[in-house]
């Protein structure tokens, strides 16, 4: 991916509670729950229900958020193509893990089976 650092810095800096909401409407809009949206976060950054919701309160920017997030070893086994880029092509770190995340939830608003969004090796 061909990303600008203006457009990572971009996404250093957005917190994930303005975002959280919006992955909230999208799962529910396509019959999916909270609790599973939740259990997506929690495959890709080890956060529990307490360490999310401390992430929104504390207003974590999405740099603050994966740095302390213990990312699944298997995150890299997701691909596939988010917002135009393919995940497994973007050189930035922190707007991979950012779009690993959105990848996942995206997949859950589909319908996709949570046993092949959690992907294992």
């Amino acid at each position: 991916m061909s990303s600008t650092s203006h457009h990572d810095e971009k996404i250093a800096k957005m917190t994930f509670s303005s975002v959280y909401p919006h992955y909230v409407t999208k799962v529910e809009r396509k019959g999916r729950t909270k609790a599973e949206l939740h259990e997506v976060i929690t495959w890709l950054t080890g956060f529990d229900e307490q360490g999310i919701q401390n992430q929104i309160e504390v207003k974590s920017t999405f740099e603050q958020f994966f740095a302390e997030a213990k990312l699944n070893p298997n995150a890299s086994l997701i691909t596939g193509s988010i917002c135009g880029y393919k995940v497994q092509e973007i050189e930035n770190t922190l707007t991979q893990k950012v779009r690993y995340l959105d990848k996942i939830v995206d997949e859950l608003a589909k319908g996709r089976k949570m046993e092949k969004i959690l992907r294992k090796a």
